[in-house]
Order: structure tokens, then sequence, then C-alpha cells
């Protein structure tokens, strides 16, 4: 069975519930983390998505969370700690997914990166290594085929040179950027006004942490821009969603984003309040596509809204903290 082709080509709301499910229960059989969690909760088959029941994305940090076997060319993502805290793991073996998954994403969301010039400002990323999001911007900036196109670590002139160049010769510009080093840019009086800003992963314990609202409206002072875009993902998922509007996040067709209680992550809830938020990331076939987040936050008219962390959770990840 072509499960690449069923996934990232199907389009119905239907066709997606029925395909997660399949996937569900190959996962069950495949996955022996996921088996024992479901075995010891006493959940069998089930015929409605509603009954799914998600891994809590904490077992990513001591267990091998695998579906297939091992190729033996297995790629590993680690998340990027804050302080003290663990990093969580993600054993890829057939990185294809996760390139198939993010390009058409973003191509889907942002357009064609043939025709722009993408500037990544991730230091932590780098420094940490095995991150995922540096993964997924080098094979966007690759896309570009533009050597104005890449990373820029503080590099004031080299960020100005570039965008200067680019809007010059007609390419768009857009700044893959962690929130505190987007804020370090603009105190250096940085604007860049014709450019797409594209914010992720919070302060890293750099900066105090800011809210939402306000970390956009000194972004847009700063560079000059009427928007700010972010994007949502994690080291556990395969997938990606971007918001272009004030937090309303939008996923591509093979990811799903459901709510739980926030006391009780087996109980469903609308979403219309604060809720759990729990992904269903189908790119994800190979390890697990059903995750139990410790993100907190609300359905919207496209999506999703974010609306912080659960209570004592671990600050970690590429995610918006409010």
């Amino acid at each position: 069975m072509d499960w690449k082709k069923r996934v990232f080509e199907q389009k119905e709301e239907v066709e997606f519930e029925q395909l997660a499910l399949e996937i569900y229960a190959f996962q069950r059989e495949n996955n022996p983390v996921l088996r024992q969690y479901l075995d010891l909760l006493g959940v069998g088959n089930i015929e409605r998505l509603e009954d799914i029941v998600y891994l809590p994305i904490r077992f990513f940090k001591n267990h091998d969370i695998l579906s297939v076997p091992k190729s033996g060319k297995e790629m590993l993502f680690l998340s990027s700690g804050t302080g003290d805290v663990g990093r969580s793991k993600h054993q890829i073996p057939d990185i294809l997914w996760y390139e198939i998954s993010f390009e058409k994403t973003y191509r889907l969301l942002f357009g064609q990166p043939e025709n722009l010039v993408i500037l990544a400002l991730l230091p932590n990323y780098l420094e940490q290594g095995n991150s995922s999001l540096v993964y997924m911007v080098n094979k966007l900036v690759e896309l570009t085929n533009n050597d104005l196109s890449g990373f820029v670590l503080g590099q004031t002139e080299s960020v100005v040179r570039a965008y200067n160049e680019a809007i010059a010769t007609g390419k768009e510009v857009v700044l893959f950027g962690v929130s505190y080093a987007l804020l370090d840019l603009i105190e250096q009086g940085i604007s860049l006004p014709q450019a797409k800003i594209i914010e992720t992963g919070g302060m890293k314990g750099r900066r105090k942490e800011e809210t939402k609202a306000v970390l956009h409206d000194l972004l847009k002072s700063g560079f000059g821009v009427d928007r700010i875009y972010s994007e949502y993902g994690m080291t556990e998922l395969l997938s990606q969603a971007y918001s272009s509007d004030f937090n309303d996040f939008r996923c591509p067709p093979w990811m799903k984003v459901t709510f739980a209680e926030l006391n009780d992550p087996l109980t469903v809830t609308s979403g219309v309040r604060k809720s759990r938020i729990n992904v269903i990331d189908l790119a994800n076939f190979q390890t697990c596509s059903f995750i139990q987040t410790e993100d907190t936050g609300r359905k919207t008219e496209f999506g999703f809204s974010l609306e912080g962390r659960m209570d004592l959770a671990e600050l970690r990840g590429c995610n918006l903290m409010i």
C-alpha cells in the first residue's frame, strides 16, 4: 500500500477520518509503546475519530517511538531543551516523509520557494544541533536556488545586504527567526518593511517571555510590517501549522488539531473554551500520528489558537509560549 500517496493526496474530511482510523489501527498493532499504553488504559479497537487516545508527548524523551522497523539510516532529531530540561528524540527511518510534508505545506500556505529569498535567524537551534527546524529551513533555502538565501547569525550587515539586493531584483524576502533573535535584530534598528517575518520558538530563556500580542506589536513596529507570521511545529511532529493572521493557525490537509479537557486528557471538548491541544499528524506514519501535547488553545474559524502551556509543563520546543 502506498501510504505516502494516500496521506499527502487526500483532501476531503471523510477521507482524512478514514485514513486516520486506518493508521491508528496500524500503529496500535506495530508500535510497542503505543500498544502498551493503550492496553494499560484498556483501550480496544475504535471506530470514530472522537475515540482516539493520544500518546503523551513526554514519551518521546525516554522511549523509541517507532511503528515501522529501523532502516539503519534513521535521521535523529532532538528538541531544543531549555536549561536542564532533557531533549525529546524523534527517529525518522525515511526522511522523505518529512521533506514532502514541510515542502507541500510551505507551497500551500506561502507560495513557491523558487520565487523567494529565504533568510534564517535560528542561532540556538544551530548551536544545539539535530534540529528538525534547521533541517526544514535549510531544505527550503536550497529550493530557492538563490545565493542570497541562507542562515544569518546576528550578522546585521548580511541581513540588510541580502534584503536590499533581493528587493532590488524583484524577489520577495522571507525571514524565519526565533523570537528573541528577532527582537535582538530590531534593537539594532533594522527595518525590513517588505519582508514576511515568520517567528517561532519563543525566548529560549534568553529574554523575558512576552504575550503573543506584545511580541507581535514589538516586531511589527520594529520591522515596519503590518503583520507577523508564526510557525507551530515541534520535534515530535513532521508537519507544521502556520498563522498569517493574529493567532489563527491553519494546518495542511494531513494534519488536524483536536481538543481535550485540561485536567482530563481522555475527555474530548469542542475547543470553544481553553483546552489541551492534541494533534493528528498523518505524516508521522513511521512513528506516532496521535500526540497529546502540553500546549493549550481553542478552536478558531480556520484552525486553532494558542493560549500557552499546561501548568507545570516543561518549557521546550518550537511553540509560541504565551
